[in-house]
């Protein structure tokens, strides 16, 4: 192979389709336009959205809802995952080796599901106060 042989694959290059060139080509006169009309004129078209003057969909729909972008660093995690984790010191980075969280997640609450039977002494991780109040039955903490 020699780079005075190389090629494009078969089919992968095509001739520009030439308007405007006369009866012959097809194309000639209206160039495939047809007539008169916004869209026959040079520069004539109209913006994304605009229907003639009709109020456009996107302002005829109300407005709704909204999703923080902040959602995605928060994770939660219940009492029975804890209990099958069974460590005794939890902290947000066992949690993400363990795979309870994403490794995105930044702030870590806990949620009462499940029951908890172990002392877990849980450091930079939140609780509601039900989860709280089951920790401390068990003989765990929070700092």
């Amino acid at each position: 192979m020699e780079l005075n042989t190389l090629k494009p694959a078969a089919g992968a290059k095509h001739a520009k389709r030439r308007v405007g060139r006369g009866i012959g080509s097809g194309l000639g006169k209206t160039a495939g336009r047809g007539h008169k009309g916004q869209k026959s004129r040079a520069g004539g078209y109209h913006k994304v959205g605009f229907e003639g003057g009709q109020m456009p969909l996107q302002r005829r729909l109300p407005k709704r809802g909204f999703k923080s972008q902040s959602l995605k660093f928060n994770a939660e995690v219940t009492l029975a995952d804890l209990q099958a984790l069974g460590a005794a010191e939890v902290d947000v980075l066992v949690l993400k080796q363990a795979g309870l969280v994403p490794e995105l997640a930044k702030k870590v609450k806990v949620i009462k599901t499940g029951d908890l039977t172990i002392a877990v002494k849980l450091s930079n991780i939140g609780a509601t106060a039900a989860a709280k109040a089951a920790i401390e039955a068990a003989g765990g903490s929070l700092a």
